[in-house]
């Protein structure tokens, strides 16, 4: 059974632009999102729709072009660089969507362990923790020699030390077998029951199998939302428009619904 904690990060209205050919493009527009202790939230949707950009500011590696983003309470727009480095270095595990972008390339892989415990002021056991994803026997093993599901697996035990409050990973099944996969979704889960609130985005059914929250992202938007065993909960924006979940489309190959407001509940169909 899980357990909620309070939220660690809140985004209220969350809009990130980024330089295109034909001008500033909406990467995420108007994103509320609460992420909180104690659960995986797995963000999935098509490439392009909003993920990475998402993560990288949950991560608090980038500052959202507007709305608000508040880390337990404290509004992140307030921080200095030297504050929101300090916060990252001490609070966040962080795994990009390429692994050796998260490790140091002149450690090896028990020094990468050693050294997020430093850099987090926390005791840790570095061949315990390499254990859990099954790297002891290459712990004095450098990144460039490790295949790629060795580089994932070990950018998530070194995000994992601490626990941190906060575990961001794109990706972090991408390049596993199963075994592998169960491992890190293992140590995640553990690490979750401990208290950190980690968020994954993913297109692997494995990890959005293994998540409390999936948040599914369109365009930019957030167009739904389904907690473990609940149905699926759907964002009307500004304008009245909802996006149904991908599962619902084929009922309307038209693209046309017809609907009915009946004593308060109200019913869609397919347009005649």
């Amino acid at each position: 059974m899980t357990t909620d904690f309070a939220p660690v990060l809140e985004g209220h209205d969350l809009l990130q632009l980024y330089a295109a050919p034909t001008g500033p493009t909406q990467a995420l527009r108007g994103v509320d999102v609460t992420v909180r202790g104690g659960r995986i939230s797995a963000v999935t949707g098509p490439s392009g729709s909003g993920k990475s950009t998402l993560l990288a500011l949950l991560a608090l590696r980038e500052r959202p072009a507007g709305g608000e983003l508040r880390h337990r309470g404290r509004l992140v727009a307030g921080l200095s660089r030297r504050q929101l480095r300090r916060l990252r270095r001490r609070e966040v595990g962080w795994v990009a969507q390429r692994p050796t972008h998260s490790l140091f390339p002149q450690l090896d892989a028990l020094g990468q362990i050693e050294q997020m415990a430093r850099l987090r002021g926390v005791d840790c056991d570095p061949l315990a923790a390499l254990d859990e994803v099954a790297l002891t026997p290459l712990a004095r093993k450098r990144p460039e020699v490790l295949s790629g599901g060795e580089q994932q697996r070990l950018a998530v035990a070194a995000a994992a030390v601490g626990p941190p409050a906060l575990l961001v990973a794109d990706e972090p099944t991408a390049e596993l077998d199963d075994d592998s996969a169960a491992l890190v979704l293992r140590l995640l889960r553990d690490r979750a029951g401990r208290g950190s609130a980690v968020v994954l985005a993913t297109h692997d059914a494995r990890a959005i199998a293994a998540a409390d929250t999936v948040l599914r992202f369109r365009h930019g938007v957030l167009s739904g939302s389904q907690e473990a065993g609940r149905d699926h909960t759907v964002t009307i924006d500004g304008q009245g428009r909802l996006q149904l979940p991908p599962e619902a489309l084929p009922l309307f190959p038209g693209r046309r619904v017809a609907v009915t407001v009946v004593d308060g509940h109200v019913e869609l169909r397919r347009a005649e």
